[in-house]
């Protein structure tokens, strides 16, 4: 179960961009029933629900899940400087592999 939904924020970020909560719940695959216990707190959202909510109400999945209380995985990724030096590292390797294919054939 979430911890604590903040039902004023979503309504008030739903009301920013024009929509109900009929609409969220349509866009969630939800009847009027289910969205209510997200409301009450009886609907744990999923990752999925997080991300369609936030592109609706035009807002960071991080803020979207904080105000459901819930708290969605971070995806663990390589930061760009990991991913550069990566990168260089395969393009040495395909250097060499040019290297050593030139000296066979060449």
């Amino acid at each position: 179960m979430a911890l604590f939904f903040d039902g004023e924020w979503f309504d008030s970020r739903l009301a920013s961009v024009h929509l109900s909560r009929a609409d969220l719940a349509r866009a969630l695959g939800l009847d009027d029933e289910a969205i209510a216990e997200v409301w009450k707190d009886q609907r744990e959202l999923s990752a999925r629900d997080v991300g369609l909510m936030a592109a609706l109400l035009n807002a960071p999945a991080e803020d979207v899940a904080r105000h459901a209380g819930i708290s969605t995985p971070v995806p663990r990724g390589d930061s760009l400087p990991d991913i550069a030096k990566r990168l260089e590292r395969v393009e040495r390797m395909l250097e060499d592999i040019k290297s050593l294919l030139m000296r066979r054939h060449g």
